[in-house]
C-alpha cells in the first residue's frame, strides 16, 4: 500500500512539474510587440524608424523603402532601391534576384550569448544551412552575436543579435552573392545608427 502511495505521489509531482513548466514557457512566449510599435519619422538628418516600447531607433539607409510586417512581435523590413523579390514569412518570394533586404525584430526576452548561439543554430538548421560562422562582436558598445551564413531557403546573409536587459534585438541582412560587398557595406553603416535605450 505504501508503494502505491509513493508511486502516485511521484506521478502527481511529475505532472505538476511538467504542467508548471509548460505554463511558464507559454507565459514567457507571450507576444508583447506588434508592427504598430514602429513609427517611421522623417527628420532633417534622414528617415528613422523608432520603437519606443522596445527602446530602439535606427536610421533608414538613403533611398531604401521600409515596410511593417505582420509577424510575431512585429517585424520591420528595409528594401534597397534595386531589390527584386520580397520577404514573406521569413522566406524571400520569389528568391531574391537583386538588391539587399534588412529585417529588424525585437523579442521581449533577454538571452545570453550561449542561448543566442543555440537558437541561431536551430534556426539555421530549419533554413537548410550550407555554412555558418559565429563571432562575438561589439555593436555601439553592446555585446552582440554576428552570424555569417548561407542557407538553402534564403541564400547568403549576415545576422546580428543584441541582447540588452529583457529584450533581444535581431538584425538580418539578406543579399545576392553578386552584391555581397555593397550590401554588407550598407549593413555596417546601418548598424552604426542603432540606438538602444
Amino acid at each position: 500500500m505504501n508503494k502505491k502511495i509513493i508511486i502516485s505521489s511521484i506521478v502527481i509531482l511529475i505532472v505538476v512539474v511538467v504542467a508548471g513548466g509548460f505554463f511558464w514557457w507559454r507565459q514567457g512566449r507571450e507576444i508583447k510587440g506588434s508592427p504598430e510599435d514602429y513609427v517611421i519619422m522623417e527628420t532633417a538628418e534622414g528617415i528613422f524608424v523608432e520603437n519606443k516600447k522596445a527602446g530602439l531607433s535606427v536610421k533608414v539607409p538613403e533611398g531604401w523603402e521600409v515596410e511593417k510586417m505582420e509577424m510575431q512581435e512585429g517585424l520591420i523590413v528595409f528594401y534597397s532601391p534595386n531589390v527584386e523579390g520580397e520577404i514573406r514569412d521569413d522566406k524571400v518570394v520569389p528568391p531574391l534576384r537583386e538588391g539587399c533586404i534588412i529585417h529588424v525584430s525585437v523579442i521581449y526576452e533577454g538571452k545570453d550569448i550561449t542561448q543566442l548561439k543555440l537558437e541561431a543554430r536551430y534556426n539555421l538548421a530549419l533554413l537548410g544551412v550550407k555554412s555558418a560562422e559565429f563571432e562575438e562582436v561589439m555593436i555601439n558598445n553592446y555585446e552582440a552575436l554576428k552570424i555569417i551564413a548561407d542557407t538553402e531557403k534564403i541564400g547568403p546573409g549576415v545576422g546580428v543579435d543584441i541582447s540588452h536587459k529583457d529584450k533581444t534585438y535581431s538584425f538580418l541582412l539578406i543579399f545576392t552573392p553578386e552584391e555581397r560587398g555593397v550590401c554588407i557595406q550598407e549593413f555596417d553603416k546601418f548598424l552604426e545608427t542603432i540606438s538602444i535605450k
